[in-house]
């Protein structure tokens, strides 16, 4: 089951009153797994970068200034999340702001059904907690260290392993996998056989067991019946 993980950076909240996407990340997930197999640009958004945005995500129009456009990459973005699920922590922001972005690029918008939000996942499982990236990382015990401000590859990252956990712990389906590059090396194991191994006893061990049996008193298999 081949599934896409998704994050975007953004100038803003509302793509309907002009707001842009600077950044995807997509991580590529085979059985739950990821398989190192990504997608990550930077985007030139032509207008201006808020400064509440670039707190947030430290990107500046002066970084941004000579990205390509969202038309120039659209095509190679669609073919590599295919017709896949997509995975995304809070999916209606992320979705939006894509969308927003093909239609002004003249391609057909995503299915909202076909997005999975780990948010609700999140809520369903444990009612009441946090629900953001960070308090599920800190839940799940996941490294954060290298997160100093919001990134959508990095973020994607950290979403899959988080994902992973919320869909059943690190061992999918009762099975153990490590997948590179989706595909999986069997190795036949050699099977050895060995000989019989003797179970004659040796002179001494028979000696010793006719010793012993002078020890016993009456035993069983030498009474005489006394019917006989």
């Amino acid at each position: 089951m081949r599934e896409i993980v998704l994050d975007t950076e953004t100038t803003g909240f509302d793509p309907l009153t002009g707001h842009r996407v600077v950044e995807i990340g997509c991580i590529e997930l085979f059985n739950h797994i990821p398989t190192g197999n990504e997608f990550h640009r930077y985007l030139n958004p032509e207008r201006d970068m808020p400064a509440e945005a670039e707190a947030v995500h430290g990107l500046s129009i002066a970084f941004l200034s000579d990205k390509p456009l969202f038309p120039s990459i659209a095509d190679d973005f669609l073919t590599f999340i295919g017709e896949s699920p997509i995975i995304a922590h809070n999916a209606s922001f992320d979705m939006n702001f894509i969308n927003a972005e093909l239609k002004r690029a003249g391609k057909m918008p995503l299915a909202n059904n076909r997005s999975i939000d780990t948010v609700t996942l999140a809520r369903r499982k444990f009612p009441g907690a946090q629900a953001s990236l960070d308090a599920l990382c800190r839940r799940f015990q996941i490294d954060t260290s290298a997160r100093d401000k919001h990134g959508a590859l990095l973020d994607a990252q950290l979403l899959s392993k988080v994902y992973l956990e919320l869909v059943g712990g690190r061992e999918p389906g009762l099975a153990l996998a490590t997948l590179e590059n989706a595909s999986v090396q069997q190795v036949a194991a050699e099977r050895v056989v060995r000989g019989a191994r003797p179970h004659a006893p040796t002179d001494e061990e028979r000696a010793a067991h006719e010793l012993f049996l002078t020890t016993l008193k009456n035993p069983i298999w030498v009474r005489v019946d006394p019917a006989a």
